[in-house]
């Protein structure tokens, strides 16, 4: 019952992952059923409750779960105040990537990573030259960098808990910028943005045509996710 007297709610419960030795393409949707049950239940005590801090996601998967949460609020918590934290492991894993290998070098300084925590994941290698090819080989790395650690036997907990959560938890709260995924139009997608005084700034750029087709793929299938 004293839950929700706090500034900031980090929602990290879930009801279980998938062994090791399954064999599942994407781990964090097999989640979404199971996890998308109690964070329901979470949203509607955070409206009984008067909850006016930042409901921030951070149980697998990510960004339907903040969709889930906010309509389980039945429009009683804002949009914004639900935000998911999934992103910045993947940014951090493209970066990883980018350090062995010289031919993504550019993704360190000009790249970026849109869209969710999971397979619809877009990492682009450059803003400014962006490479089609490169990005793609790129995400596919970063998206099955997961599946990778699990191989060794273990399961990815340390990671996501660093770069996804805690840091960029911390960026929120001071202002800075970070990967975080909030409303938009009907879906939490992605991004870099930061909180401002006057709420939440997306960060705008001018997109190379191919790129944000890729965005736009990636938002429809968010909003296929009943």
């Amino acid at each position: 019952d004293q839950l929700f007297n706090c500034e900031i709610l980090a929602f990290c419960a879930s009801k279980g992952i998938p062994p090791l030795d399954s064999n599942v393409a994407d781990v964090r949707m097999i989640q979404y059923e199971a996890n998308k049950s109690i964070i329901s239940l979470y949203a509607k005590m955070a409206v009984q409750q008067h909850f006016q801090g930042l409901f921030a996601v951070i149980s697998d998967p990510v960004d339907p779960l903040c969709k889930a949460a906010f309509h389980a609020a039945n429009g009683k918590l804002h949009p914004n105040q639900i935000q998911g934290y999934g992103l910045g492991v993947m940014n951090a894993r493209a970066a990883y990537y980018a350090k062995k290998d010289p031919k993504f070098a550019s993704f360190l300084q000009e790249g970026r990573a849109f869209g969710p925590h999971g397979q619809d994941l877009i990492i682009a290698n450059s803003i400014e030259h962006y490479d089609e090819a490169l990005s793609l080989e790129l995400t596919q790395l970063t998206v099955d960098a997961n599946l990778e650690v699990r191989k060794c036997g273990y399961k990815p907990y340390l990671a996501p808990a660093i770069s996804s959560a805690a840091l960029s938890l911390l960026r929120t709260i001071k202002g800075e910028w970070h990967y975080s995924s909030n409303y938009l139009n009907s879906v939490y997608f992605g991004s870099l943005n930061q909180t401002k005084h006057d709420g939440l700034e997306w960060e705008v750029l001018d997109l190379p045509q191919p790129l944000f087709q890729r965005l736009q793929t990636a938002y429809q299938n968010l909003e296929a996710i009943k």
